[in-house]
């Protein structure tokens, strides 16, 4: 299922995907019955424009590629407005909430989270 404004580019998406309103997938492999929350982004490139890297359990691989996105596994899911780097996989398991910004390696299984420390300083004006 593909919602309304969703930009999907070089994209391979198994049975049973949805991604709803307003998604961002650009060269990126979402698996069977993954779920993208709205506004979520799937960056597939780096600032820096090298190649990608794909984090794994043992360590990263060279994709060989400059665009590439991750693979969402199995019944995936990603949380509304998450922000998600080039080669970060996700194999079932669940990430983010509004406005989260994730990368690195989630085992199947796992919820990831992202904590904020809140840090107050006085006005300089």
């Amino acid at each position: 299922m593909i919602g309304h404004g969703a930009e999907i580019k070089n994209t391979l998406m198994m049975d049973r995907v949805h991604a709803p309103h307003r998604p961002y997938i650009g060269d990126s492999i979402l698996g069977n019955g993954a779920h993208l929350g709205a506004g979520v982004v799937l960056s597939n490139l780096r600032l820096d424009q090298k190649n990608v890297f794909v984090r794994l359990p043992d360590g990263s691989v060279d994709s060989g590629r400059r665009k590439f996105r991750r693979h969402s596994g199995r019944r995936s899911r990603g949380g509304l407005q998450l922000g998600a780097q080039p080669g970060d996989p996700a194999r079932s398991a669940r990430v983010g909430r509004s406005g989260d910004c994730v990368c690195g390696y989630l085992p199947a299984g796992q919820i990831g989270r992202v904590r904020y420390t809140i840090v107050s300083e006085p006005r300089r004006d």
